[in-house]
């Protein structure tokens, strides 16, 4: 089994100053130009799984499942979800999200820090964690909410020509509003886009500008 330690530095030898030369691509939210957080958005976490395997990182997603009932129906996410009354913080809320969604107990997660807060157009205030994980390891994906376990190499993320903004309609509320929308080109036939690819990008953000501990 990989594991992590400090020999082994998350920070890819690639330049990552593109991440803050794309003008729109920074922001903190699907649809900047909404007035924001209210009383009535809801908290979430979720957990950007990586890890080391063949001499190179690699981050985690999931595909969930195909359902009527989930506006997110079919999409490559991270693990993640609400925020329970009984979760201590943020932190707590992703790792008990990914233990439910594929079987990965919070003690074998080393957890080296959380990025910017994002806003969905679901009116979800959502907050990455980001922490090591193992591997091989026997992840199960839980079949109500997964569909599929996968990973894609942190090389792969980090070269701009994998990645593209393209204008999108965004439905939030009642409303419809043309955006930005990021989306990367496809891995292994998945295809990351939207809020995951946005907390994707923050994440090469955070390793370009060492803002996680024990990097």
């Amino acid at each position: 089994m990989s594991s992590y330690s400090p020999s082994t530095p998350l920070k890819p030898d690639l330049p990552l100053g593109w991440v803050e030369e794309i003008d729109g691509l920074m922001q903190p939210s699907d649809i900047p130009l909404t007035p924001g957080a209210t009383a009535a958005t809801r908290l979430a976490s979720v957990l950007i799984p990586v890890f080391h395997h063949h001499d190179q990182w690699h981050v985690l997603y999931i595909r969930r499942v195909v359902s009527d009932r989930d506006r997110h129906s079919g999409q490559v996410a991270f693990p993640g979800g609400r925020r329970d009354d009984t979760d201590e913080n943020s932190t707590a809320t992703a790792l008990r999200e990914a233990d439910e969604e594929i079987s990965l107990p919070p003690d074998q997660v080393t957890i080296l820090g959380s990025l910017t807060d994002y806003q969905t157009s679901s009116n979800y205030l959502v907050t990455p964690v980001v922490g090591v994980v193992p591997w091989p390891y026997a992840y199960v994906a839980q079949p109500s909410e997964v569909d599929r376990i996968f990973s894609i190499p942190l090389k792969w993320l980090a070269d701009p020509s994998n990645m593209q903004l393209r204008d999108r309609e965004i439905r939030t509320g009642s409303l419809r509003v043309d955006t930005k929308v990021v989306y990367f080109n496809r891995y292994d036939d998945e295809l990351l886009w939207g809020a995951t690819a946005r907390m994707t990008v923050a994440f090469l953000h955070a390793l370009h500008h060492d803002k996680l501990a024990a990097i």
